[in-house]
């Protein structure tokens, strides 16, 4: 496998970080070559660079964080380059009903109206992880399953 997965974060407590590396492990896992960055430190050239774009975010009142929407609001620029690229979201939020959904479906909005593929899973975490708080046992295996995932996915699309 040679496609280029980026998995995006923003994580105040650790949470979020934690469940992107664990989405970054599940990609590996599959073989691809997998970049995992800070949102604050991601550039337009790192979502090009990518076969697959997966964003975490904390849940913060029901939606993503500012600096993810930052992001995302930026990308207006390269507005139809992400056409066909792999993508995903996760989220971890303070409590059971937290809204981690909610923010997982803006996310995956955002990559729609970029023309970008998504995948659900039929089995677990359906639109893509979430966990409440710290990523427990069931949501980590979540995240590997998904990062393997989208990475098979993305080879079956831009493999070389």
């Amino acid at each position: 496998m040679s496609v280029q997965v980026l998995v995006v974060y923003y994580s105040r407590t650790g949470n979020t970080k934690a469940m992107a590396e664990a989405v970054a492990e599940g990609a590996q896992r599959a073989g691809a070559q997998v970049k995992v960055k800070p949102v604050t430190e991601t550039t337009l050239e790192d979502l090009l660079a990518a076969d697959a774009i997966i964003v975490g975010s904390p849940t913060y009142y029901g939606t993503m964080a500012a600096e993810v929407k930052r992001l995302i609001d930026e990308s207006v620029e390269i507005h139809g380059q992400l056409e066909g690229k792999v993508g995903g979201a996760f989220s971890s939020a303070g409590g059971l009903g937290g809204g981690q959904q909610t923010t997982v479906m803006e996310i995956l909005t955002t990559m729609l109206v970029h023309g970008m593929i998504l995948q659900g899973d039929p089995r677990g975490d359906h639109l893509g992880p979430v966990a409440i708080g710290a990523p427990d046992d069931r949501a980590r295996a979540q995240c590997i399953r998904y990062g393997e995932r989208l990475a098979a996915l993305a080879e079956r699309l831009h493999g070389r």
